[in-house]
């Protein structure tokens, strides 16, 4: 994975959204102590196909944890569920103290709070980066342009790509790419971030320049949900990991517990093979 210290900068700053005007109307459930993202008893299905099984999770504000698990095994379509680009059939899901529901004011709420990362870079192709930066801003926040791009380049500059700005997303790497994706949903200003296999896209060598940004974001108080299977990033940043299986939570351990001493007979056998490459 490579070397991911990196050399000391500003703290990123992260807003909150307890008590916000924005959220007039909309039922708050939780209080200061309560987890940032809470999924109790979910379950999600494709047709007759069970996707994710009675999932129950907790995650702490400024905790980072990392899912893996086989190809099928629900990780990915539970941390979509946490924003409903997928929607949970059975269960409640609790965001910074807003239950998910069809409520169309909740859902924006709580979407204006949780940036999400895809294995694709979802990036306009048509548009300048810098113009990718700002619409979101601008159209969701209210943002006026100058100040949009501002806080586009200062985000540009934090990923270390601020004379990438004029370009359109084909004239950039793979890796470039995927830290303008970074760039682009910090500029909302979450305090959550989704990571759904963010470098499983990329060519090797672009693969630490991602997982850099990522660990400075951990470092810097980011609550963060991260599908991967970069094992040695989940060493290095992750307070807790989750293995699934099947559409199940089989195991969630610390690290240093999890890597050494996995209490399960399914988690042993994946860690056996994906260790070894």
């Amino acid at each position: 994975m490579g070397n991911l210290a990196l050399a000391s900068k500003a703290p990123l700053r992260f807003h909150s959204a307890a008590g916000q005007q924005r959220r007039a109307g909309v039922q708050v459930v939780s209080d200061d102590a309560a987890p940032m993202i809470s999924l109790s008893g979910v379950c999600k299905w494709y047709g007759t196909f069970q996707a994710l099984r009675d999932i129950d999770l907790e995650v702490a504000t400024g905790e980072r944890v990392v899912v893996c698990g086989p190809s099928g095994s629900g990780k990915s379509t539970m941390i979509r569920c946490v924003n409903r680009l997928e929607r949970h059939e059975r269960g409640r899901i609790v965001v910074d103290g807003i239950e998910l529901s069809d409520d169309a004011r909740a859902l924006r709420d709580i979407r204006a709070e949780v940036g999400m990362v895809f294995q694709g870079f979802n990036l306009f192709p048509h548009m300048s980066v810098l113009q990718n930066l700002t619409l979101g801003p601008m159209r969701v926040r209210g943002l006026a342009r100058a100040e949009a791009e501002s806080l586009a380049m200062h985000y540009l500059e934090r990923v270390r790509i601020p004379e990438q700005a004029g370009k359109r997303p084909a004239q950039l790497s793979g890796g470039q790419q995927q830290r303008v994706a970074i760039a682009r949903s910090l500029c909302m200003k979450p305090r959550i971030m989704l990571f759904d296999e963010p470098t499983s896209a990329l060519d090797p060598e672009m693969i630490a320049e991602v997982l850099e940004v990522m660990v400075e974001l951990a470092e810097e108080g980011m609550t963060m949900v991260c599908v991967t299977h970069e094992m040695g990033f989940a060493r290095t940043v992750a307070d807790r990991m989750v293995f699934m299986d099947a559409g199940e939570i089989v195991e969630v351990a610390p690290p240093s517990e999890f890597f050494r001493e996995p209490r399960e007979e399914r988690t042993r056998l994946f860690l056996a093979q994906i260790l070894r490459h």
